[in-house]
């Protein structure tokens, strides 16, 4: 079996002659427990260009976190090819990537400044411009003067945007992000899409954005990629050409409706 190949800065460059951000080919991954094997993923093949918000979407245990630990590092790939980066500057992963999971994950014994600045910490960036960094992004999420507080002081949401401002504070190229909203309530989660939207288009970081929810998948996606049930296989990738700024209003119109009867039709369920 040939390992994956796991390279930066080196994408092939696209039909239309971009060279993408990530570039996948035939992507495969199996584990291995007792002597049995299961495949958690096959033949994932995808390119995302640089700047775009990618909907990744597919039903629960089909590899959609498994694919996200591949491009982060924290997994090797069996077989295929993973490219992250492109020509127009150098690409690190360990500096490179942002991670945002399904929970918050923010240290109870620091403040949220000191959450948020923590990634800048680890790399060892200078001090006072991480700090002023942090301040900046904990405006753009909406949390200016909460920099003080602690985790148990803010809801569910207002943690979420924290865990959004650390993820950037280093300034990644690539935003990976983990069911981020999976665990909120109906009403913050929408909230939170609405948010996420904004933060995205004043960043335009390159983000893949990783959901069970077909709806939540069409009105956060510049463009949306189908997994099928596991072992995940690409079963499409398409655009969605919605306008932008979206509004919640737009799950009412007809073709926000195609676009999720879309969805279903890929994962069988129409």
């Amino acid at each position: 079996m040939t390992a994956a190949s796991l390279t930066a800065g080196t994408a092939p460059r696209s039909a239309s002659g971009a060279e993408p951000m990530i570039h996948l080919r035939n992507v495969r991954k199996t584990y291995r427990n007792a002597g049995r094997e299961f495949i958690a993923i096959s033949n994932v093949t995808m390119d995302i260009a640089e700047g775009e918000l990618v909907s990744l979407v597919g039903p629960s245990g089909c590899g959609k976190s498994t694919l996200l630990k591949i491009l982060a590092g924290l997994h090797d790939a069996d077989e295929g090819e993973v490219k992250i980066g492109n020509s127009t500057s150098a690409f690190t992963p360990g500096r490179d990537i942002g991670m945002v999971f399904q929970q918050a994950l923010l240290l109870k014994w620091r403040t949220i400044l000191e959450n948020v600045t923590l990634p800048a910490e680890i790399l060892g960036l200078p001090r006072r411009e991480t700090q002023e960094r942090a301040r900046d992004l904990l405006a753009m999420v909406g949390l200016a003067g909460f920099e003080g507080k602690y985790p148990y002081q803010l809801s569910g949401g207002m943690q979420q945007r924290a865990s959004i401002a650390r993820a950037l504070v280093h300034d990644p190229k690539v935003i990976l992000m983990d069911e981020p909203f999976g665990a909120l309530d109906a009403l913050t989660r929408e909230k939170m899409n609405l948010e996420m939207l904004r933060i995205w288009q004043q960043s335009r970081k390159t983000i893949i954005f990783v959901t069970h929810s077909i709806q939540e998948a069409v009105f956060l996606g510049s463009r949306c990629a189908v997994l099928t049930a596991g072992p995940a296989r690409m079963a499409d990738t398409f655009s969605i050409d919605l306008p932008f700024p979206r509004t919640l209003d737009m799950k009412t119109t007809e073709a926000f409706g195609n676009y999720a009867k879309r969805i279903y039709r890929l994962l069988g369920m129409e």
